[in-house]
């Protein structure tokens, strides 16, 4: 798709991208469709401990180096927040977006008020169903214990 029949000029979607896979990648592939220029976010490793109260698998360098070699991905940042608001002072997008998973969500319910205030709209993309870092973890440890034996 050429950049005359996107929606929006800047894009922007943050996540963890921990054991990247195929719903990170169609998140991605889906934002880059609706926008010329797509900037990604990667929580830092500081910032998944806190919200998340996890380690991650794969440090934010390496995480960040993955998404950014993405074709779809323009621009990729380690962030420390999760302020919506903090984001867009940074990076001025037109519209943020995130899995449809979310939708209702009171967190982004507050987000859609927060940033239509800047005229940023809030793109609910479809989430891949079956398939998140969290069941990647627990095959992967499955699978280690199944090999154990």
């Amino acid at each position: 798709m050429n950049n005359e029949n996107k929606q929006y000029e800047i894009g922007y979607t943050q996540g963890t991208y921990d054991l990247f896979h195929i719903g990170h990648l169609n998140l991605l592939e889906n934002a880059k469709k609706k926008c010329k220029y797509l900037i990604v976010g990667v929580n830092s490793d500081e910032l998944v401990l806190m919200y998340k109260n996890k380690k991650v698998n794969i440090t934010d360098v390496d995480r960040a180096r993955i998404v950014g070699a993405l074709k779809v991905v323009d621009e990729v940042h380690i962030v420390n927040t999760l302020d919506k608001n903090l984001m867009y002072s940074k990076f001025k997008f037109d519209a943020i977006f995130i899995g449809d998973d979310w939708k209702g969500n009171e967190r982004w319910k507050n987000t859609e008020k927060q940033l239509g205030k800047y005229g940023v709209k809030v793109e609910y993309l479809p989430h891949t169903d079956g398939i998140s870092t969290t069941i990647l973890s627990k095959k992967i440890s499955k699978n280690k214990r199944e090999d154990e034996r």
